[in-house]
């Protein structure tokens, strides 16, 4: 009976031994996520601070003569160095946690910058004038913040090791290369319209700035994880895998950057910030799911829960670029004594009117065609002529010239 029993038991200690294996391997794996979403959020916060010192440097010497000054201050080199340094914590960051975790926490620059701009406000507010000035600020900070704590504690929990092996069966999967055909589809239409058609809508230049940012995030993962992997030991520099992702990402990230470029001359800073953060986490994350398969294996809940992270940080960061004031371009003035629809030595065609719009600056260039009846060119005078002599061949009427010195 004894024999018998023996090993009847010896499944047991077996079954109790893979128990904490798997408790280990899942606090491992939430370990990494709260390592790279901390990196991320270091990271964003650097690049917010250097930013706003660059800012601060150009503001100060604007009134300065020659180009570049700022070269010269500590402040901008400041400013340039924290920038690396937050671009390096961010890019670590994806060596740890999955692309659909670090893409949202793009959402902290956004928070460290409206608290940074309140902090340093140079006008002096009133209590209630600052609180319904700050009101959206705030509101908006908050629900980023929570939307935040959600993304982190409910984002998906898989880990791959970044090997070149990997990152080659993943790039010729059927989802990816049905995801990619979808997007090369897309973005040649929306290139179509935005070119050929002129259609310049906000939300078709920041999609295509989302499309090719889907493919730098796809790119920045499988870079940063394969040095991560030959860092430990394994070293994966050898495939070549690795120098295509690399030619991808400086390739798509130097596109984007011209987009964003030809955005930000069309658009204010706010509305860019926010529809581009909306629309790059949306597609990054769909990117993130075809490529790297983050959400396999995860639950419903975990899944409605981190969807709605996302949905409250976008609302926080619509709040809180929505309070940002808009910048007014500086138009050029003219004397008080100019006479409206007079050519001068420095008007090409154009006359020098009061600007009709809303703004508070005196004169602005505006077309001939687009003048106003009230300010049409005065009339010269007309003076009749009273006497001349008999039988000679006067007009009816003089014109009187119209000099400057009248």
């Amino acid at each position: 009976m004894e024999r018998m029993n023996g090993p009847a038991l010896q499944p047991l200690p077996l079954a109790t031994a893979a128990g904490p294996r798997l408790v280990h391997e899942d606090s491992f794996s939430y370990k990494e996520n709260l390592i790279g979403a901390l990196l991320a959020i270091f990271g964003h916060l650097l690049i917010s601070i250097a930013l706003n010192l660059q800012k601060y440097s150009h503001i100060r010497l604007a009134g300065s003569k020659g180009h570049r000054v700022y070269f010269k201050t500590k402040t901008w080199w400041c400013g340039l160095f924290l920038l690396f340094l937050g671009e390096l914590g961010v890019f670590s960051a994806y060596a740890f946690a999955p692309l659909s975790l670090i893409v949202p926490l793009g959402a902290v620059s956004v928070i460290a910058t409206a608290i940074i701009g309140i902090i340093f406000i140079k006008e002096k507010w009133k209590p209630k004038e600052f609180l319904r000035r700050y009101v959206l600020s705030f509101v908006g900070c908050g629900l980023a913040v929570v939307g935040t704590y959600l993304l982190i504690t409910f984002g998906p929990n898989s880990h791959e090791t970044m090997t070149g092996e990997n990152i080659t069966k993943h790039l010729v999967s059927w989802p990816f290369l049905l995801y990619t055909l979808v997007e090369i589809i897309l973005f040649c239409l929306l290139l179509y319209f935005y070119k050929e058609r002129k259609a310049n809508y906000i939300v078709v230049i920041l999609l295509l700035v989302a499309l090719l940012g889907s493919m730098t995030a796809i790119t920045v993962k499988a870079v940063a994880g394969m040095i991560a992997v030959s860092v430990r030991g394994d070293l994966q520099l050898g495939y070549p895998i690795f120098y295509i992702m690399v030619v991808c990402m400086v390739a798509t990230a130097a596109f984007q950057a011209t987009f964003l470029t030809q955005a930000s001359q069309l658009y204010d800073a706010s509305q860019i910030a926010s529809v581009g953060y909306v629309l790059s986490t949306t597609t990054a994350i769909t990117a993130g799911a075809t490529f790297y398969l983050d959400f396999t294996g995860e639950d419903v809940l975990h899944m409605c829960m981190f969807a709605l992270g996302c949905l409250i940080a976008f609302l926080g960061v619509f709040l809180i670029t929505r309070n940002k004031r808009k910048s007014i371009l500086f138009e050029p003035y003219i004397s008080m004594d100019a006479m409206p629809g007079m050519q001068n030595l420095h008007d090409n065609g154009t006359a020098v009117q009061p600007d009709l719009k809303t703004s508070f600056s005196y004169g602005a260039l505006e077309s001939n065609e687009t003048i106003s009846e009230i300010y049409a060119p005065a009339m010269l005078p007309v003076v009749q002529e009273e006497h001349g002599p008999k039988g000679a061949l006067v007009p009816p009427y003089r014109v009187t010239e119209h000099r400057k010195e009248e």
